[in-house]
């Protein structure tokens, strides 16, 4: 087994900074997830033979600071693997669907396409966000992310596909109707607006509803994560 040398390394952080199409990705369960739905193995690396898996790919033996280089959690688990990834094509949704309309925290849009899939949501939409290949958001999917097509789109791209094919949208606002007392009806796409400014005014303009959730006084809002999670759980039990 050879080992990484010193222009390797520095090679693959530089791709790691400049390519949104490679995966870096040093959770075992994750990586197998990804590989099982078409992600492609490069390359992998670790600290000793018995962590590599395996892969179809270049190995590679590093050291342990390498790794924690490459990696993105404070304890990586020894391993790394590069793969590549290529996002699914569009496909328009049959049955329920999420919009992430400018959500830029990774941790919460992780969170919610993990609680799409566990609610039998058909796909995601990520609209001018965060990119479906940040580390974070993949580790906060729990590989959920690979188990369901998650669409990076600009905005306006969306809006051209929602009234071409004249998708019903709902919008999540504080002064919205209360989701207990709205029929809801399938196909219809939930939209989670940004963390500070909550959903756009172009989104705005093609929901045909603002939907809240009924909350005691003293709360003026819920997590963006929490609150879709919720409306998404409602919807999978109606």
């Amino acid at each position: 087994m050879q080992k990484a040398s010193g222009e390797l390394v520095k090679k693959l952080k530089k791709q790691k900074k400049e390519n949104d199409f490679l995966l870096f990705l040093d959770n075992q369960k994750i990586i197998s997830d990804a590989i099982s739905q078409g992600a492609k193995p490069i390359l992998a690396l670790a600290t000793s033979e018995d962590k590599l898996l395996d892969l179809p790919c270049e190995k590679y033996l590093t050291s342990k600071s390498v790794i924690s280089n490459l990696a993105d959690v404070k304890t990586p688990q020894g391993v790394v693997v590069m793969l590549e990834y290529h996002q699914d094509v569009v496909k328009t949704p049959k049955h329920n669907f999420l919009v992430l309309d400018g959500l830029q925290d990774p941790g919460n849009a992780g969170t919610l396409i993990r609680s799409a899939l566990a609610f039998g949501i058909e796909c995601v939409f990520i609209l001018d966000g965060v990119k479906v290949t940040n580390p974070k958001l993949i580790r906060s999917s729990a590989g959920a992310v690979f188990n369901i097509p998650v669409y990076n789109m600009l905005r306006d791209e969306f809006i051209s596909l929602a009234k071409k094919e004249n998708l019903t949208l709902a919008k999540t606002d504080m002064k919205g109707k209360n989701i207990f007392e709205y029929t809801l009806n399938e196909p219809l796409g939930i939209v989670i607006g940004n963390e500070g400014k909550g959903v756009s005014e172009q989104i705005s303009k093609i929901c045909c509803v603002s939907l809240t959730i009924p909350m005691h006084k003293g709360i003026d809002s819920l997590n963006a994560a929490v609150s879709g999670s919720i409306i998404m759980a409602l919807l999978n039990n109606r």
